[in-house]
């Protein structure tokens, strides 16, 4: 079905997840697409194309879609804003969803809705500006409550800006951002959401990901914004303007450590809640 196609049906409603052969698949989630025989020529197409789910829709008959953009689109930007010609849609049966940077979120059972959103941010090619991505990816190997949601946004600044329009009550941050401390150093911050133009903290800004530009996008989107926190890494190395695969080890030893104080504040956090 095509965007022109999808605009005619009335009532829809936008799900938090859909259940394909017992996976989980949510907005935000990366899946290869599948489509079945018979479908129309650019279906067919976009076979074997690896996309990010923007929504998960319902239309009058009940009848699930899931809408999503192509990660090879060069206007996939626009698809996440709901541009017409940048989104696509698949029935659940069509989509797989990927390993990896979502494979916590198989952890959440139906009608599981998570409240903390562990977003890890970065760019692996340029030192340690990768920080956050190999803490999650850390964290994603761990046994962490089902409440708790973790997901590799790498640089893909619009797909975090909608994921914090899904009602988390927290969402924490993983990034490469400079105090001025010791390369290695891990700190917990609060960004002050109502004074987002200020800069409550100095975030590194190479991987054309800002988390305070993500912040004040989601902002203006009015969406349910909550509680944000921040917990980041001195960084030593940014990689110049070659780049660099991995990280220093001052930062390669922060890992673990800033994966622990995630946990903790994770755990402290649903103990408040419940």
């Amino acid at each position: 079905m095509n965007e022109w196609e999808w605009n005619l049906l009335e009532d829809k409603a936008r799900l938090d997840h859909v259940e394909v052969e017992g996976v989980t698949i949510r907005p935000g989630d990366r899946v290869r697409l599948n489509p079945k025989d018979g479908g129309d020529i650019l279906d067919l197409a976009l076979r074997g194309q690896i996309a990010t789910v923007e929504s998960i829709e319902e239309d009058y008959e009940n009848a699930q879609h899931i809408c999503v953009v192509l990660d090879d689109d060069p206007g996939r930007d626009l698809g996440m804003m709901r541009q017409p010609g940048h989104r696509f849609f698949f029935t659940p049966t069509e989509v797989e969803r990927l390993d990896g940077e979502t494979a916590a979120s198989a952890k959440h059972s139906k009608g599981t809705k998570p409240t903390v959103l562990v977003a890890g941010i970065g760019n692996i090619f340029l030192g340690d500006d990768g920080f956050g991505v190999e803490v999650v990816r850390r964290l994603a190997a761990r046994s962490l409550p089902e409440a708790v949601r973790v997901v590799d946004f790498g640089i893909r600044g619009f797909d975090l800006a909608y994921a914090l329009q899904d009602g988390y009550e927290t969402t924490i941050l993983v990034d490469a951002y400079s105090r001025g401390q010791k390369p290695g150093t891990v700190s917990l911050v609060e960004p002050d959401l109502d004074n987002l133009d200020a800069g409550a903290c100095e975030f590194v800004q190479p991987h054309a990901m800002n988390p305070m530009n993500v912040l004040r996008l989601a902002k203006s989107m009015n969406g349910p914004t909550k509680r944000i926190l921040l917990v980041g890494c001195e960084p030593e190395n940014l990689g110049g303007e070659e780049g660099q695969m991995g990280l220093s080890k001052s930062c390669e030893a922060a890992l673990d450590v800033a994966a622990d104080k995630i946990e903790a504040v994770v755990n402290q956090i649903l103990t408040k809640q419940g």
